[in-house]
């Protein structure tokens, strides 16, 4: 029997009487020990001005924890597409791949700011772009849109869509992994949700150019 792999998700929560900047510190430190536990992986999250939680930018988390580990894959769970432009995400991640080769992993969200002031300090328009976003990104990636995403990378990272909803669906037809989480994964519904995104990710579908999976990582 094949062991099971273990990852981890950190959304650097913060302490009562400590500074933020300890929660990010604490992050690091949890990467370096599930490493050191012989984790798979080890993503961080995107969450802007929620209390408790200290971490914003995913791509700055991602790079400080791969400098201070060697073998574990890092990543985001995820990036929020709507709060940025694809050309700029796909930079930031082939940059990370570019420094740390064969060990960073992109996921990608559709969530937007939970509150109307934060959708408007993220210049939200609410309009759900997603499914347009994420093809435009994976075009940067593998080098087929008309401008460059720099640096070339011969081999990009990984693409992962983060699934807590109609994600699910938007990954089947692209093609795409999917990391399942929140609501979704109480809905009674799941396994005929599940059906359908294997059903749109099959071999031959336009945008199924990968072999499709389910993945979850979750952290208690």
């Amino acid at each position: 029997m094949t062991p099971a792999r273990l990852s981890l998700l950190d959304r650097s929560r913060t302490r009562a009487g400590e500074p933020d900047a300890q929660a990010l510190r604490h992050t690091v430190e949890r990467a370096v020990r599930a490493e050191e536990l012989g984790h798979h992986r080890f993503w961080v999250a995107e969450h802007h001005a929620v209390p408790g939680i200290a971490s914003g930018s995913p791509p700055v988390l991602v790079a400080a924890i791969a400098a201070r580990t060697s073998r574990i894959r890092v990543g985001s769970g995820g990036v929020m597409l709507p709060n940025h432009q694809p050309l700029v995400v796909a930079e930031q991640f082939a940059m990370l791949e570019a420094l740390f080769p064969g060990r960073v992993d992109l996921g990608v969200g559709r969530s937007l700011g939970f509150t109307g002031p934060v959708r408007r300090a993220l210049r939200s328009t609410g309009a759900d772009t997603f499914a347009e976003d994420l093809a435009e990104l994976r075009s940067y990636l593998d080098g087929t849109a008309p401008v460059t995403a720099r640096p070339r990378l011969d081999r990009p990272p990984p693409l992962f869509v983060l699934a807590t909803g109609r994600g699910l669906a938007v990954g089947g037809d692209a093609g795409l992994p999917v990391v399942l989480g929140g609501p979704v994964l109480d809905d009674d519904s799941l396994g005929e949700r599940l059906d359908d995104y294997r059903a749109r990710a099959r071999p031959g579908r336009p945008g199924s150019s990968r072999r499709s999976s389910r993945s979850t990582t979750g952290v208690r």
